[in-house]
């Protein structure tokens, strides 16, 4: 698995862009607003308000209503009061009858990628998913990435089972939700945030080949 330091400053710039542009004080479209709010909580920030609105949805029919909205929004701890939230809420409902879909919600709220990089995040999750089941667990990665080589393993400051789990660890997220397992959902809810902080398809081609071993 590739370090994060090839994009970790730019993921830096991404935060700083964002925080300054909530603080102009400009009148912003309520799906802008709320992405710049996940940017400037870096690539887990709209992974985390993803899963904060799954574990919301208890009856899984991927229908929000006001309460599961707000109660997500305070889980993902976006700086958003509960007028705010309602507010948000009724804007985002178009239909107006009283609930949002979470994918279509989500598919607005996630920054556009092109094909060619939606392709290589779909590739390095097919690759880490050996199972097939559409979650990647340490199971999974115990069959794509020795650990036998790792600086950390041979000295013995780490474990297999500790390797594994920090590449996991990537996509854990503020919101108390660490259970171990990523879905596709999730893999490209973090990539595409990458993405959005590099301008350059090579750049970001070359991070994901590295980063995979693609």
């Amino acid at each position: 698995m590739g370090s994060r330091d090839d994009y970790t400053s730019k993921e830096a710039k991404l935060i700083n862009q964002a925080k300054r542009e909530l603080a102009n004080g400009m009148d912003k479209d309520p799906v802008e607003k709320l992405r710049l709010m996940c940017y400037a909580k870096g690539a887990k920030g709209i992974l985390g308000l993803a899963r904060a609105f799954r574990n919301m949805d208890r009856n899984g029919d991927k229908l929000m209503h006001e309460k599961e909205f707000i109660d997500g929004i305070k889980q993902a701890g976006l700086p958003l009061n509960e007028d705010e939230s309602k507010y948000m809420f009724r804007r985002f409902d178009e239909n107006n009858n009283g609930s949002i879909h979470m994918d279509e919600f989500l598919s607005k709220l996630r920054p556009t990628i092109n094909k060619g990089r939606f392709d290589l995040i779909e590739r390095a999750f097919q690759k880490m998913d050996r199972s097939g089941d559409g979650m990647i667990t340490a199971e999974d990665l115990k069959n794509v990435y020795t650990v036998k080589y790792h600086p950390k393993y041979l000295s013995g400051e780490l474990t297999e089972k500790e390797i594994l789990g920090r590449f996991l660890e990537h996509f854990d997220t503020s919101c108390g939700i660490h259970d171990g397992k990523v879905s596709k959902e999730d893999f490209l809810n973090y990539y595409a945030t990458i993405s959005a902080s590099i301008d350059s398809d090579a750049y970001f081609d070359l991070i994901m080949r590295q980063s995979y071993k693609l």
